[in-house]
Formats: C-alpha cells, sequence, structure tokens
C-alpha cells in the first residue's frame, strides 16, 4: 500500500520555510551583488538587531562601554544569523519530517513525535550520525539524504564566508591606518593637506588620492555585496570608515575647487568613486539623505582653513564663486555620509582639527620608556608617550 502523506500543509510548511532560508542565504553569501528586494530575512535581521543593540547601548554613560559593546555587534551578529539559518534549516526538515507522517523507527525511549523529528533533523544537519532515530519510508528516508547533503555543503560555505569577511575586514581597515599619520586623529582634510603642503607634496598627494580611489571601490564592492561589513568598527574609537570616507571626500571638493596646480583630475577621479560609494550604500541600509545638524564648515572654519594653508605655502581660491562651487560639492555627500554616520551610530570628522593633539602612532598608555617622553593628557589623566624629537 502506497504511503499517503497525513500532514500536507506541514510538508508545504517546512518545505517554503527550506526554500525562504536557502535562497536568503544563498542572496546574503553567494551572490555576489545587491540584492533590491526589500523584504528578506537578512535585513530584517539586522535592521531589528541592530535597532535594539544600538537603543540599549546608547543608555550606558561611559562612551568607552558604548563603543566597545558597538564593536561586538557586527561579529556577534554575524554568528548568530548563521545560527538562525541553521535552526531554520533544522526546523524546516522536521516540520517536513512531522508532514511525512513521523515515519521513523526510534532505537530509544519514547515514540514518534514532532520533536523526535526535529531531533532526527538535528543530528542529520550537523553530521551527528547518531542512530538512535531512522526512517522507515522512501519519503522520510529522501528527506534525509537532502538534509545530509545539504548540512555538508552549509559548513563548508560557512567555512569559507567567515575568512572573505574578515580578510575584507582587514584590507578596508590598513589604508584607515595609513590616514592616521596623513591626516591627523581624526583624520580631516584640512590636516591632510598641511601635511602635504611641503615641496613636491603635490606629487605624494596625488598618489595618496589615487590609492584611495581603488579602496573606495573595493569598499564599495565588498560592501554592497556583504553590508554586514558596515557594523565592523576600527580598532581604534576614534577612527572609522566612514569618517576616514568623509575626510577623503572633503579633501578632494577642496582641491577641485580650492587649489591652483593640484592633482585636480586625480581629485575629480576619487571624488566619483568616494560619492557613489556612499550613495549606493546609502539606498542599502535605506538611510535617506539629510542635511547635518550643524554647519561642518562654517564662514569662520573656511577662513580659518585658508590662513592655516596659506601659512604653509597651499593657497585656496578665496572668492564667492570658489565658495559657491565648494557647497555645491559638499551637497552631493553631506547629506548621505551624515545619515549613514547617524544610522551606524558614527560621527564625522571635523574639516579642521578642532583642537592640538596627538596621532594614535604618537600615543600609548605605558609609563615612560627608553627614549621616549610621558605626558599627562589633560584631558583625562591618561599617560601618554611622545616622542620628543618629532
Amino acid at each position: 500500500m502506497a504511503h499517503t502523506v497525513p500532514h500536507p500543509l506541514a510538508l508545504l510548511g517546512g518545505l517554503a520555510l527550506a526554500i525562504i532560508i536557502l535562497v536568503d542565504a544563498f542572496e546574503a553569501i553567494i551572490l555576489p551583488r545587491r540584492v533590491t528586494r526589500k523584504i528578506r530575512v537578512t535585513r530584517l535581521f539586522f535592521r531589528t538587531t541592530w535597532a535594539f543593540w544600538k537603543f540599549v547601548v546608547g543608555k550606558i554613560p561611559s562612551r568607552k562601554t558604548r563603543e566597545a559593546l558597538l564593536g561586538g555587534y557586527g561579529p556577534c551578529s554575524l554568528l548568530l544569523l548563521i545560527a538562525i539559518w541553521a535552526l531554520g534549516l533544522v526546523l524546516s526538515f522536521g516540520m517536513m519530517q512531522y508532514g511525512a507522517g513521523s515515519s521513523i523507527e526510534v532505537h530509544q525511549p519514547g515514540q514518534p513525535s514532532f520533536a523526535m523529528d526535529v531531533y532526527l533533523s538535528a543530528t542529520t544537519f550537523f553530521t551527528l550520525g547518531m542512530g538512535d532515530v531512522v526512517p522507515r519510508v522512501p519519503l522520510a528516508r529522501f528527506l534525509l539524504v537532502a538534509e545530509a547533503g545539504l548540512g555538508y555543503g552549509f559548513l563548508a560555505v560557512i567555512v569559507g564566508y567567515l575568512p572573505f569577511i574578515y580578510s575584507s575586514f582587514s584590507r578596508r581597515e590598513v589604508n584607515i591606518s595609513l590616514l592616521d599619520a596623513r591626516a591627523g586623529t581624526p583624520p580631516t582634510a584640512g590636516e591632510l593637506l598641511r601635511r602635504y603642503s611641503y615641496p613636491q607634496g603635490q606629487n605624494a598627494l596625488r598618489d595618496l588620492l589615487a590609492e584611495w580611489e581603488l579602496w573606495c571601490a573595493e569598499l564599495m564592492e565588498s560592501h554592497l555585496s556583504y553590508p554586514v561589513l558596515a557594523y565592523f568598527r576600527s580598532q581604534h574609537d576614534n577612527q572609522s570608515w566612514i569618517a576616514s570616507l568623509t575626510a577623503i571626500l572633503d579633501a578632494c571638493a577642496l582641491v577641485k575647487t580650492g587649489i591652483e596646480g593640484a592633482c585636480e583630475r586625480q581629485a575629480e577621479l576619487t571624488f566619483a568613486i568616494a560619492r557613489h560609494a556612499v550613495v549606493d550604500l546609502s539606498q542599502v541600509f535605506s538611510t535617506a539623505p539629510r542635511a547635518p545638524a550643524t554647519d561642518r564648515l562654517d564662514a569662520v572654519e573656511l577662513r580659518q582653513l585658508r590662513d592655516t594653508l596659506a601659512a604653509h605655502g597651499m593657497k585656496l581660491h578665496d572668492s564667492e564663486e570658489a565658495d559657491r562651487q565648494l557647497l555645491k560639492l559638499r551637497s552631493m555627500y553631506e547629506p548621505f555620509v551624515y545619515s549613514l554616520a547617524m544610522y551606524l551610530g558614527q560621527t564625522l570628522p571635523p574639516w579642521i582639527p578642532q583642537k592640538k593633539g596627538k596621532d594614535n602612532w604618537q600615543t600609548t598608555a605605558w609609563a615612560r620608556q627608553s627614549g621616549l617622553l610621558e605626558k599627562v593628557d589633560k584631558k583625562d589623566g591618561t599617560p601618554v608617550i611622545v616622542d620628543e624629537h618629532f
């Protein structure tokens, strides 16, 4: 007598759940392009968990603790998402086994039930092979073999996925770390141009902007394909990929509109790909552009920026037309980077350093060391080590 399906709705429901999870995992891990569909398990997961986590962490008064907890969200959310996919697949095959009539033979105390079907699914998916519960009919055996193969494939994909994510994160952070000695901490366009105002500095600035053109292209490709990378924060609390990207955009805008004989063409190319990256990432996270709450470069700061650069031999154009062009360029990217920064709990850098400080490479929490001079940070009393010959 042919075997019938006692619970067809449970079978179809389990099949539908498995398809949803597999499609979602395929789009998130394997598909190398942005998915525009709004209703996705991954999108819903990150939006809800990030909003909840940011709200809870925002209640903590200590900034250092907040940054540490926000920095842990990226890796933890990635592991949690993988766990949700795995548990969802286990549940889906358990539902299909139940829909097939729980046609299993139990070699231990207990009777066939939905809980036993889920147990069989879990031991099969995670390749445990306990052997205490076995299928008795062809449909149940087929589901068991299909889940075993899927479990092997799922684990293999995850093993390859995690190293790629972390290698992409490491590549992103290299240029951010290098920018520390070139543009200050946090990086600012004014400090970047000031440090490149030495003779032949324009050639070095051209090379730097070329490197950041490539960095922006890699950022766009990696973060569009794997948006979880955007939640991974930098090693230092005063650095971030958004702040670094904004500082480069600021510097390109100044070079394009205000400096004669500089690397205008390279600045145009870097500005184009950087602006492309922030606009596309805004679409991924559905962060509508909005103007910053306060003007990042008012008339007083712009005058201070001009005077500082002129004192170092780099003169900016000083005219109403130059101001209008600069304002137009700023309007092309500032609303996007500001909206992204607010969503990710980051801050945008100023155009010029707010006060004289030390770069990250100049500071350490250790006490006096050979050849270095210990000084005390007036803000919080933390001892810092400064090379007195710098």
